[in-house]
């Protein structure tokens, strides 16, 4: 059996922590492996347990989600492989949780989810091969749409297959509908995403959703 997932929950309310950890807890390929009540515990925890996963509230005390977010894809301990930080939000068109995914945050959750929407979101998340709720995701950017620039020149590096998986990708499709759609196998997307992410220094698919919103790809 696989390592199981390693996730961390960062929230005010020790309440709505616990009815989380519940649900986590009851999936064998998932295990919380500590909790904090504001994004500067969040960030000793996290240094403590290197989880693979966050549950990051945006608004708590001391620290806020956005802050602790930016402090910990930044912190040079983690190396290239900081963990995926999901933003908790109250709000499905929440502007912090937009300036928290353009800081690198690898999606966002309505605080009143479903169980099995969460569960997935994780596990999503974890795998780097779609991105959580993507149809929410290009909403949000959309309604708090960035300025639109010009493309960078490292976009004209991309292959004309590489655009187009591309377009696919930021339309929020997952390695296994690109593949279907194109004809190709799974690994062989995986492969082009990877390239794409790197030629344009992007950290995950998200990210790439939001470089086509902020250079008009969209």
């Amino acid at each position: 059996m696989s390592t199981p997932i390693r996730v961390v929950l960062v929230d005010d309310q020790a309440l709505f922590r616990a009815g989380i950890r519940m649900v986590i807890d009851s999936q064998p390929d998932l295990d919380v492996v500590g909790e904090a009540g504001d994004g500067a515990e969040a960030l000793a925890v996290v240094r403590a347990q290197r989880p693979d996963v966050v549950l990051m509230d945006i608004r708590m005390p001391v620290m806020d989600g956005l802050a602790a977010t930016a402090e910990l894809l930044r912190d040079p301990a983690f190396g290239s492989e900081p963990p995926k930080v999901v933003m908790l939000t109250t709000f499905d068109l929440d502007e912090a949780a937009a300036r928290a995914i353009r800081q690198g945050a690898s999606g966002f959750l309505l605080k009143d989810a479903d169980p099995e929407f969460l569960l997935a979101a994780i596990r999503t998340v974890h795998a780097g091969s779609s991105v959580i709720a993507a149809a929410a995701t290009r909403e949000l950017f959309a309604h708090f749409g960035a300025s639109t620039q010009a493309p960078p020149p490292s976009f004209a590096a991309l292959t004309d297959r590489e655009r187009e998986i591309f377009a696919l990708a930021a339309r929020g499709l997952s390695n296994g509908e690109i593949a279907a759609r194109e004809f190709l196998s799974e690994a062989t997307v995986k492969t082009h995403i990877s390239r794409i992410l790197t030629k344009l220094g992007l950290r995950d698919r998200v990210q790439l959703v939001v470089f086509a919103f902020e250079h008009g790809l969209a």
